[in-house]
């Protein structure tokens, strides 16, 4: 059974940073797709950004240039590396594993920045 378990988050001022992790347990596909999507309150949830197995990523046009999304050398851990954090930032953040048609999800992780 795949588990994703999400850390990270937390309070922060704008302009600030975080970095968010994910580990994923229980895959064993060489081959997929992890990113990090957010839900803000009263808004749906929306793609962060994506990496494939090779580190191909793809970012929103609103986090680009100041997000980075990695992979762990384990390559089932993710990392979403957030700087110059705007109050419009502030969500839930959840990790997502795609493989072979299944998508996984973990609980999330709150991240509120302060303006």
């Amino acid at each position: 059974q795949v588990q994703l378990a999400e850390s990270g988050g937390g309070l922060v001022q704008a302009g600030g940073s975080l970095r968010l992790s994910c580990v994923a347990t229980g895959s064993w596909w060489r081959n997929n797709l992890m990113a990090w999507y957010r839900q803000a309150p009263g808004k749906e949830r929306e793609l962060v950004a994506h990496i494939t197995s090779d580190g191909t990523t793809n970012y929103a046009d609103s986090v680009k240039g100041r997000f980075t999304i990695s992979r762990g050398n384990g390559k089932d851990t993710v990392y979403l590396q957030m700087n110059s954090l705007k109050s419009e930032d502030t969500a839930i953040y959840y990790c997502n594993l795609a493989a072979h048609g299944s998508n996984y999800w973990g609980l999330g992780t709150q991240v509120i920045v302060s303006s």
